[in-house]
């Protein structure tokens, strides 16, 4: 009878579920900074209360806020082609759809989620800032642009830094469902490794220590940041 748990198993595949650590971080990192340019629009349209788009951007959040994103990966992942196959019958178009890499319906299905997310976490750090901050910029000659790039949104930066980082970190590991697309990254790696040794709990637990150690490092970045930042405005560290 062979072991109940092996720990040589385990250590053994570490080095090949770690191989998928630059698709999760890819996915991750994509999906932030394009969420961020979404969020940031989306904010502005909700507190100017645009027209029209208000009602778009009010039903893209809930749709995408109350639906699973394992739900959004799949219909994104079996969409997408569809639509292409839809478009090359009605103009004549020949994309190829087997030929897209399964990375690309992940970094938009991932931006497309963190999009509705930071909608809402941008929307509150901008208006964080006091209203008095915008009359100043104007008082010293300032438009709504200027007001908004050079004294607004940094001030909105450092509100948000805490929750953008959290965001990230939970972004990092909302990865692990990728590889319900075939996508190689550690949750995938770990599936591959455990179902080729039948020994899924060792696998699952390597995947969770990588994990971890990757929050980890990330938290001690963002404390680092928050220093910073701190010190910029005048702070004391000791």
């Amino acid at each position: 009878m062979g072991k109940i748990f092996s720990v040589e198993f385990m250590l053994e595949i570490i080095p090949d579920i770690l191989k998928g650590i630059p698709y999760t971080i890819s996915i991750a990192v994509v999906a932030f900074f394009v969420g961020i340019s979404i969020g940031f629009f989306g904010a502005i349209i909700k507190i100017y209360k645009i027209p029209v788009l208000k009602k778009i951007v009010g039903v893209y959040v809930s749709f995408v806020r109350g639906t699973p994103l394992l739900v959004q990966i799949l219909l994104i992942y079996y969409g997408i082609p569809i639509l292409l196959r839809i478009i090359n019958q009605q103009f004549g178009t020949t994309f190829d759809v087997s030929k897209i890499p399964a990375m690309v319906f992940m970094f938009a299905a991932f931006s497309i989620s963190a999009g509705a997310y930071l909608t809402e976490s941008i929307r509150a750090a901008l208006l964080a800032v006091d209203k008095g901050q915008m009359e100043a910029a104007y008082s010293v000659g300032m438009n709504t642009f200027q007001g908004m790039t050079r004294i607004v949104i940094p001030q909105a930066i450092k509100v948000g830094i805490p929750v953008f980082a959290n965001f990230f970190i939970g972004l990092l590991k909302d990865t692990s469902l990728a590889f319900a697309a075939s996508v190689p990254e550690i949750m995938g790696r770990a599936k591959i490794e455990a179902g080729r040794a039948s020994r899924f709990f060792e696998a699952y637990i390597a995947a969770a220590l990588i994990y971890w150690g990757i929050c980890i490092l990330f938290e001690r970045l963002v404390v680092v940041l928050e220093r910073k930042v701190r010190k910029n405005e005048g702070g004391v560290e000791k």
